[in-house]
Parts: C-alpha cells; sequence; structure tokens
C-alpha cells in the first residue's frame, strides 16, 4: 500500500516528537511512503522563514531524502478539476494546495494520511484517508 504523507503529517515527521507517528513509520517500509509535490513546495517555502541553520532545514533535508516526492502529472490535474468542482457545487471549499494533494492521492492510488482528516472527508470520491496521530 502506498502512503501519501500531507504537509500537516510531514510537519509532525519533521519536527519530530509525536510517538504514534513514530511508531506507524517504524513499521512501513519506506518505499510505501511518498509525498505530493506539492507538500515539498509548502515544506519549502515554510522553511524560508526560519533561519539557515535552524534544526528543521537539516530534519527536512533527511526527510526529503528518505521519502519520495511524487511529480504532479495530468491525472492528478483531472482529478483537482474533478475536486474542486465538486466541492465548489457543494459549497464547502478547501485550500487549493489542500485539494491537489488529495487529488494528487486519488491520482496516484495512494492513502491520504492527515492530522485533518474531517477537512479530506468533504470530497466525495474514492480518496483513502488515515491518521496517524491518533
Amino acid at each position: 500500500m502506498l502512503y501519501m504523507l500531507d504537509t500537516d503529517t510531514s510537519s509532525y515527521i519533521i519536527r519530530g516528537g509525536y510517538g504514534s507517528i513514530e511508531r506507524r513509520l517504524s513499521i512501513t517500509s519506506p518505499s510505501d511512503l511518498c509525498i505530493s509535490a506539492m507538500t515539498r513546495a509548502e515544506i519549502t517555502y515554510g522553511l524560508k522563514a526560519l533561519p539557515p541553520r535552524h534544526r528543521l532545514h537539516e530534519s527536512a533535508r533527511r526527510y526529503f531524502n528518505v521519502v519520495a516526492v511524487l511529480p504532479w502529472k495530468a491525472e492528478a490535474a483531472d482529478v483537482y478539476a474533478d475536486i474542486k468542482h465538486q466541492l465548489k457545487i457543494a459549497g464547502t471549499p478547501i485550500g487549493e494546495l489542500d485539494m491537489m494533494i488529495a487529488a494528487h492521492a486519488v491520482a496516484a492510488n495512494a492513502t491520504l494520511v492527515t492530522n485533518n482528516t474531517r477537512h479530506f472527508e468533504r470530497i466525495k470520491m474514492p480518496l483513502m484517508l488515515q491518521n496517524w496521530l491518533e
């Protein structure tokens, strides 16, 4: 099974100290883990606010060396359009990057690992969700 770690889950991993996530990672092969290119962009952007020698820069580098970053492809773009349309019609929008990450997970047939399950449950398509913080 492929697990796509969203930005909040990735941030917990990079910061460290979250036992439930660390336990789950210890029993999951790194080859079963990935992040969206959108998640890498969000994390990299967040690091811009920190001094270059901040410990999180090195932690993020190690994380990016272990977890595969999936490129954004046409299939994800098509699913994104469906998700955005569905949420707009329902009047239940979520953030643009969150929709892109969810679409990427659907297109990759991956389970999206997030602490924002209530947020992503608004999407009415086959989006598999797990929360490793619980």
